[in-house]
């Protein structure tokens, strides 16, 4: 053939690399103009947190913010190199014919078997290629800083967790949308929809009370006063909750975190054990205002609407996309199928939506400064707040000096000078309260 007939092919893969690429050197771009920001900044305590950090943790900091970055860098190279190596080296073509039977010891499949199996056989290699990094990452960056907690046989026993919990719920799911691919005409797309949503909701209720048990230990919260404070709180916002919980976290790791997960029945509050062996009560009491107020302001509901929305336009296009012979053409597949279209999107989909996450990580950010100044108007203790969160940046390393560009394109919640500068602002309407645990 010659190129005015190959020319949707061509055009197709020549879009496609000028946006990876871009999408390549702007996230990298931005992760080395935060990591020069950073090593000039080296010990400095931003204004807004002097006499809170001392410089010997701002200059740890600063170091894990590095050693982090770079690590990432290394990371994501490797993931853009394997991408393109399996869009365009003829490899996932190879497994096509393979297990359609077109060569090879296997018995040839078709339709949705070898969708499915093509699709596993991808994941499965993806997953081991990134394994170096997941060992490397805990056992040597995690570690060299003092957060890992976690022996190799019990990184080993969650991966292996991990896979079951995959297979479990995960082959279900593919085998679903497969077949509403297959069997549900032009209109196939809403049916997977309906389906993944169902899905989605489903896991909201099974996750907390069965999954999440499977790798961590959960406990009612045993310091009495504080659950009585906790719950006291809880009852004056009108939020309802199957209960407080703390979550072993210290077999792992030494970051501290609390979070909010379930709903109705299954709605509960979980505080790391880290986060409890270090904060205040006053200080766990903002958090927990700070938590109340995500869902109090239907930050939840909004993002898993969000979530729902992109979804229901990600398999739209999705269905346009379906019907596209130069697609699959270009990228060396002999003609349309379920599973080339799943895994082209998977592995190339990025490229054209990575614009998407600045808008994202706004979102994000704005809501946290929602719930800051809802918890400082439910607790009434914006001192406490700000000290708690100073706590978890100290505790956690987290970044004090962001290059601005790299936050705003990555960050989802506000840099801690920004956030605590907030919660000044929100606390200027509140009338003085006597014991509000100010510090």
């Amino acid at each position: 053939m010659n190129w005015a007939m190959n020319w949707p092919m061509n055009g197709i893969v020549g879009i496609f690399l000028v946006l990876f690429a871009a999408k390549w050197l702007v996230e990298n771009g931005l992760l080395w103009l935060n990591l020069a920001h950073v090593r000039r900044a080296g010990a400095s305590v931003p204004p807004a947190l002097a006499g809170r950090i001392e410089p010997e943790a701002a200059a740890k900091s600063a170091r894990y913010t590095l050693a982090r970055g770079r690590f990432g860098f290394l990371r994501g190279l490797f993931g853009a190199a394997l991408a393109l190596v399996l869009l365009f080296s003829g490899v996932m073509p190879w497994l096509d014919r393979v297990l359609s039977g077109g060569g090879g010891p296997l018995p040839p499949l078709d339709g949705i078997p070898l969708s499915a199996v093509f699709l596993i056989v991808l994941g499965a290699a993806s997953s081991l290629a990134g394994l170096p990094f997941a060992l490397y990452g805990t056992f040597v960056i995690e570690e060299r800083f003092g957060f890992n907690r976690q022996t190799a046989r019990g990184w080993i026993a969650d991966r292996l967790k991990g896979l079951a919990v995959a297979a479990v719920l995960g082959l279900p799911l593919l085998w679903g949308v497969l077949a509403f691919m297959a069997h549900a005409g032009r209109w196939w797309w809403l049916w997977v929809f309906a389906f993944v949503t169902a899905y989605q909701l489903a896991l909201v209720w099974i996750v907390p009370t069965w999954i999440a048990p499977l790798f961590n230990k959960f406990s009612p919260l045993a310091d009495l006063e504080l659950k009585e404070r906790l719950e006291t709180l809880a009852k004056r916002a009108g939020f309802r909750t199957r209960g407080l919980y703390t979550m072993d976290a210290s077999r792992r790791t030494g970051h501290s975190n609390a979070y909010f997960t379930g709903l109705g029945r299954t709605k509960r509050i979980v505080l790391f054990d880290t986060m409890l062996d270090r904060l205040t009560h006053d200080q766990t009491l903002s958090v927990l205002a700070h938590e109340i107020g995500h869902y109090r302001l239907r930050h939840i509901a909004r993002r898993l609407a969000l979530g729902v929305g992109t979804t229901l336009v990600m398999l739209y296009v999705l269905s346009l996309l379906e019907r596209w012979p130069a697609l699959y053409a270009a990228f060396g597949f002999a003609g349309p199928s379920h599973h080339a279209l799943l895994a082209l999107v998977a592995l190339g989909g990025g490229a054209f939506t990575f614009y998407l996450s600045p808008l994202a990580a706004w979102y994000s950010r704005r809501h946290e400064y929602e719930a800051d100044a809802y918890a400082v108007e439910l607790a009434r203790m914006p001192g406490a707040l700000k000290s708690a969160l100073v706590e978890f940046s100290d505790q956690n390393l987290s970044n004090l000096n962001p290059h601005p560009w790299y936050s705003a394109y990555y960050y989802s919640h506000p840099a801690l000078p920004q956030r605590l500068a907030a919660i000044d602002g929100a606390a200027v309407h509140l009338p003085p309260v006597q014991g509000a645990g100010e510090s």
